[in-house]
């Protein structure tokens, strides 16, 4: 009787045993999963990040070429008004200086 219980002990550490070595064994895997799912988290995350500012960047230069092809067009149209403007008064201008040298000349 002693023998059978001895060796119902010896048998019961032995599974007590194996089932710690499982559970330790479940416990490194388990981390392992979790490391490696932080892992693709974070390069998810930065690819989404990078994504995101190469976004951003894109729309802030097409809004920067818009702008700048509406100033510039806007520049163009006002040079234009004061050229067409000038021109219109150049013979004015002219028939003025014209008139002054005359002026001078007479004097």
């Amino acid at each position: 009787m002693k023998t059978e219980v001895l060796e119902s002990i010896k048998k019961t550490e032995s599974e007590v045993k194996a089932t710690i070595e499982s559970a330790k064994e479940e416990h490194k895997r388990m981390i392992a999963d979790a490391e490696l799912e932080a892992a693709n988290l974070v390069a998810k995350a930065k690819v989404d990040a990078e994504e995101y500012k190469i976004k951003r960047i894109s729309d802030a230069k097409a809004k920067a070429e818009k702008r700048y092809a509406k100033i510039t067009t806007e520049g163009a149209e006002h040079a234009e008004a004061i050229k067409k403007s000038a021109e219109k008064k150049l013979d004015a201008a002219i028939g003025i200086l014209v008139s002054q040298f005359e002026e001078r000349l007479n004097v």
